[in-house]
């Protein structure tokens, strides 16, 4: 009885078991049938969903004042969708979209992007690799071809019309098809990553495209943000360039998980690669859906943003005048150089370190960099170089107010001491000489700085030793980095230990060169700029930047205030200063700067410099003068400093009256100016 029961209680759990599957199969049916059948009916009829990556628009960059310098505007891209494109498995489509594109594109003289790092030559058989691509040269052999790294440009250029099947081109033709075919895998192309074909492309060459739609299967039109320079000839060492991220950049950026793509654009250079965190736009993510009949939407999953707005300390009026100054004043004196005329000049708040003002001549266009850069990077005077950050020059006199703080503040000397001029010095039997036209007979540290005597500065070197000099060259920032956000070279302090790591022989009569500015200290002109600068306002001495603020892309808000940053209070006496900012302002008055300075609005200081050079010109060694001069105004009252470096200039005083034309803008119409706001907001 007991197992007869038990039996039936099986046999009706199971049955209720099978009608509880049943009940809950027939729920589910009826609510995907029924409940929320047209949604599954769509779903159904979707055949492709993909998420791609979109770049948000790198942000501004403004002036101090909110003038715009570097914009955005809207352009078309010619991009590659993989969703359409020909697979790899159908390379002979590929090829003839590919070759009918560059086609169409050379015969309307329009740019498609070649950046496959092989060259051909003009006879159309030589092949050779592209010089300055060695990085890429590497990836092409290695990771593109997976050949050797020894492969020669044959090997890879076999490689290529064997692995894209371009046998039937002639060998231009099938070089620039395999140029793209080599861009769309270095791009890694796919369903996360469009291949740009071209860029900036004018809407009739768009229409076209569009037009043949059917052949150019898987070509579509990208709607990008490119950048837009108000003068790409005021500052660009400074505002730098963007560019498309080479494979070394990428290779990194993926090791700092930062988000960039394969073509991604990345500041290069200047401002743009300095401040790229800032600039660079947040990444959107679109949603292409495609549905059975080939129908596409698209919408954002995650809306892209613009980058920031960085707001320099660069004053756009006065650049315009310290540029068109520099290049003619610089140019005036070719006639009587044996070389071409090239230097820099920087200009810089003394109370706070903005460079308000940066020119190196000669120099080039933004704008127009990519199709002249073949030129540029050939052109002997080095337009690309920026020598007021990165040239280190021996600074002739400008050395001597330096040196005269460390005789003052090692009470060497005083304003009491003197010492007689006889045009020779002589020191453990080397005659060492004054350069000066005339005698100075004798004179203190005040007529000796205006006056510029080297017999002066022989004496009070002699009475030093190298390691004070330099200690007092160190405080005032001479002969290493200020800090600045842009690439910058150190600069030299001349010493044994400096004379021992290039294997010469330190001389007791180095010091007394030194002192004067023509020993081996080298120093760059931001570094001069900022030395003046700190005798001017006192003895602080700033970081020099170029940044003053980052805005949101709506100016919203402040992202960063890069206030002014005091690098070292130098605890100089009062005294010492007063005694050199003397001897300064005499060179402004009537010393070798006053016939430039007679007709300012204020008075200036300065100090020029002179200091030889020995050049190779057509095969010979020549020696030449380079030029110098720091200065500062109103000498009593000092707002702003000045250097200028002129390479091949006859004296310092020769390049007073490029100074000359900065003040005279500055002080009679430059605050008198009506300036621009953003958004009723200033930009401090």
């Amino acid at each position: 009885m007991n197992s007869d029961n038990r039996l039936r209680r099986r046999g009706w759990f199971c049955l209720g078991l099978v009608f509880a599957v049943l009940a809950i199969f027939s729920a589910t049916f009826f609510k995907i049938q029924i409940v929320d059948g047209e949604e599954y009916v769509k779903a159904g009829e979707q055949i492709k969903v993909k998420t791609v990556t979109v770049e948000g628009a790198r942000g501004e960059i403004l002036d101090r004042n909110g003038n715009p310098l570097v914009t955005n505007r809207q352009g078309n891209a010619i991009v590659f969708d993989s969703a359409f494109f020909p697979s790899a498995k159908e390379q002979g489509e590929r090829n003839a979209i590919i070759y009918s594109l560059i086609s169409l594109f050379e015969q309307q003289g329009v740019a498609w992007n070649d950046e496959l790092p092989i060259t051909l030559g003009k006879d159309g058989k030589t092949l050779s690799f592209a010089a300055d691509r060695e990085k890429d040269i590497d990836v092409l052999r290695t990771e593109i071809l997976e050949l050797n790294p020894y492969a020669t440009v044959q090997n890879c250029m076999d490689a290529l019309i064997e692995n894209y099947e371009l046998e039937r081109f002639p060998p231009e033709l099938a070089r620039k098809v395999a140029s793209v075919c080599y861009g769309m895998r270095a791009a890694d192309f796919g369903a996360a990553n469009l291949y740009t074909f071209a860029d900036d492309v004018p809407n009739d060459m768009v229409s076209r495209i569009k037009e043949n739609s059917n052949f150019y299967r898987g070509v579509d039109v990208e709607i990008v943000s490119y950048r837009e320079y108000t003068d790409g000839a005021l500052l660009p060492h400074i505002l730098g360039r963007v560019g498309v991220i080479s494979a070394e950049e990428y290779e990194k950026s993926q090791e700092e998980k930062s988000g960039y793509r394969m073509n991604s654009v990345i500041g290069k250079e200047g401002i743009e690669s300095a401040m790229e965190s800032y600039l660079r736009g947040t990444v959107g993510e679109k949603r292409i859906v495609t549905d059975s009949e080939g129908n596409v939407t698209t919408d954002y999953a995650v809306e892209p943003t613009q980058g920031d707005t960085v707001v320099l300390t660069i004053e756009k009026n006065l650049q315009k005048v310290a540029k068109n100054a520099l290049s003619a004043g610089l140019e005036a004196l070719r006639e009587d150089s044996l070389v071409d005329p090239a230097g820099a000049i920087i200009i810089e708040d003394v109370n706070n370190g903005e460079i308000l003002a940066s020119f190196s001549y000669p120099s080039y266009d933004i704008t127009t960099f990519a199709e002249n850069y073949a030129a540029l990077a050939k052109d002997t005077r080095a337009p690309l170089w920026n020598r007021a950050l990165k040239s280190t020059y021996s600074p002739g006199s400008t050395m001597k107010p330096c040196t005269a703080i460390a005789a003052l503040e090692e009470g060497v000397i005083t304003t009491g001491t003197y010492f007689r001029c006889t045009r020779s010095h002589t020191y453990l039997d080397h005659d060492f000489q004054c350069l000066q036209p005339h005698t100075h007979l004798t004179m203190n540290v005040v007529s000796a700085i205006n006056e510029s005597c080297n017999i002066f500065f022989y004496n009070v070197a002699e009475r030093m030793n190298i390691e004070t000099i330099n200690e007092y060259a160190g405080i005032m920032g001479l002969g290493s980095k200020t800090g600045v956000e842009l690439s910058e070279a150190a600069g030299i302090l001349d010493s044994p230990e400096y004379r021992a790591s290039i294997k010469q022989t330190w001389q007791p009569g180095f010091t007394l060169q030194n002192a004067i500015g023509n020993g081996g200290s080298m120093f760059t002109p931001i570094q001069l700029v900022n030395y003046c600068a700190t005798i001017a306002n006192g003895g602080t001495r700033y970081r020099p930047h170029f940044v003053k603020s980052v805005k949101s892309y709506n100016y919203s808000e402040t992202v960063l205030d890069n206030s002014s940053q005091i690098i070292l209070r130098t605890g100089l006496k009062s005294s010492t200063l007063s005694t050199v900012r003397e001897g300064m302002a005499l060179v402004g008055s009537i010393g070798y700067c006053s016939k430039a300075f007679k007709e300012l609005p204020v008075k200036a200081a300065a100090k020029t410099g002179t200091s030889q050079v020995d050049r190779k010109i057509n095969g010979y060694t020549v020696t030449t003068n380079n030029g110098f001069l720091i200065t500062y105004a109103p000498a009593d009252n000092p707002q702003i400093s000045i250097c200028i470096a002129a390479e091949g200039a006859g004296s310092g005083s020769s390049l007073a009256p490029i100074a000359a034309k900065v003040y005279d803008y500055y002080f009679n119409e430059m605050n008198n100016l009506e300036q621009p706001q953003k958004e009723n907001t200033l930009l401090k």
